[in-house]
C-alpha cells in the first residue's frame, strides 16, 4: 500500500476544495505506484512499461524480449510506438451525491466521491499522456456538462486538468442525476474503439435499474472496452456505520430528509443495498463490462493496475 506524507504532498491542496496542483500530485500518485510495480504482478514493467505486452501462445516470436524472459522467466513482446497509441474515454459524474461527504478541504486520505474520481482519472491522464494515447473526458450531472473528443498533446491534456479542477473548486450545485439519458448521448459520441471508463456512484432516484443497465449496455457500442468503477464511501453508504443517536438523513438529489436512529434500519438497509450490488454485479458481467468498487477510503492501486489489465486486453 502507498503512502503519502510531508510537506511535498499537502502543499498541493487548497481549502477551497479543489487541487492548487492537480496534474503534479496525479504525477506523485502515478509514480509512486510505479516505483512499487517490480513487487506486484506487472514485474518486469518500467516506467516505460507501455512497450511490452504480454507474449499469446500463436504470435510471432519475432518480437520476444529475451532479456526481460531471462529476468522475469516470463514472455512479452516488444510494443513500438505506433502499436502502443489507444483511445481513451473518461466519464464523470458530477451529481451532487457524487459530492458527497462535504469536506472543507480535499486531501489524499480524506476526499469525497468527487475528489477521488477527479483524483483517478488525472492518475489515469498522467499514464496516457507517458504512453502518448489519446484521452477525452465527459462529465454529466442533470445535464451534458463537458464533452471533449480524444486527442493527445499537452495542450489538450491541461485543458481537461483545468474542467477537473473546475469542477472541484464548484463543490457541487445541488444537481440531480440523469445517467440513463447522459450515457446514451455520450455513447453515439463513441465512433473508434476506445477503452471507456466511467466513474460514478450509480445513483439516480426517478429512473429503473433495467434503465441505467440499458445505458451501460450502450456503452458496449463499437466493441468499446468498459470499466465501471462504482465510488463509494463503503462505511457509510454500504455499512451505515453511524453512531445510534437521533440524526436526520437528507437525500442531497431530491432533498427528501427521514429522522430515524441508525441501529433500527441498518440490517435491512445493508440487504437492500447488497441486493442492488449483486444485481448491479451480474448485468456487468453479462454484458462484459468490467465493474470494480471504487472505496474513497483507499488508494489508488486499484485503479492504475485495472488499467494496466485493460490495456493488457485492448491490445
Amino acid at each position: 500500500m502507498l503512502t503519502f506524507t510531508g510537506m511535498d504532498i499537502q502543499k498541493e491542496i487548497q481549502d477551497t476544495g479543489g487541487f492548487l496542483h492537480l496534474d503534479l500530485l496525479a504525477r506523485e500518485v502515478v509514480e509512486g505506484y510505479i516505483s512499487g510495480i517490480h513487487k506486484s504482478p506487472f514485474h518486469g514493467f518500467s516506467a516505460e512499461f507501455a512497450e511490452h505486452k504480454i507474449y499469446n501462445s500463436g504470435e510471432s516470436t519475432r518480437h520476444i524480449d529475451w532479456k526481460l524472459f531471462a529476468r522475469t522467466d516470463k514472455l512479452y513482446t516488444r510494443r513500438y510506438e505506433e502499436e502502443t497509441n489507444l483511445r481513451c474515454h473518461l466519464i464523470l459524474d458530477n451529481s451532487a451525491s457524487m459530492h458527497y461527504p462535504k469536506l472543507k478541504s480535499q486531501q489524499l486520505g480524506n476526499l469525497n466521491k468527487i475528489g477521488f474520481s477527479v483524483l483517478a482519472s488525472a492518475c489515469l491522464m498522467q499514464i496516457l499522456k507517458r504512453q502518448r494515447d489519446a484521452v477525452g473526458l465527459s462529465v454529466y450531472s442533470n445535464e451534458f456538462e463537458y464533452y471533449a473528443p480524444e486527442r493527445g498533446g499537452e495542450r489538450h491534456h491541461q485543458m481537461l486538468i483545468s474542467k477537473m479542477n473546475d469542477i472541484l473548486k464548484a463543490g457541487g450545485s445541488g444537481k440531480n442525476t440523469d445517467t440513463y439519458t447522459y450515457l446514451h448521448q455520450i455513447a453515439e459520441k463513441l465512433k473508434r474503439r476506445s477503452l471507456v471508463f466511467l466513474f460514478t456512484d450509480m445513483f439516480q432516484a426517478d429512473a429503473e435499474e433495467s434503465e441505467l443497465f440499458e445505458a451501460l449496455r450502450h456503452l458496449k457500442y463499437n466493441r468499446h472496452e468498459v470499466v465501471l468503477f462504482h465510488v463509494m464511501d463503503r462505511k457509510s453508504e454500504l455499512e451505515f456505520d453511524f453512531e445510534n443517536t437521533p440524526r436526520r438523513f437528507t437525500d442531497v438529489e431530491t432533498g427528501l430528509e427521514v429522522d430515524l436512529y441508525s441501529d433500527n434500519i441498518r440490517e435491512n438497509y445493508k440487504k437492500a443495498v447488497e441486493s442492488y450490488l449483486a444485481d448491479l454485479k451480474m448485468q456487468c458481467a453479462k454484458y462484459q463490462i468490467k465493474y470494480v468498487e471504487a472505496d474513497i477510503r483507499k488508494n489508488f492501486d486499484q485503479i492504475l493496475t485495472t488499467y494496466l489489465v485493460e490495456k493488457q486486453k485492448f491490445g
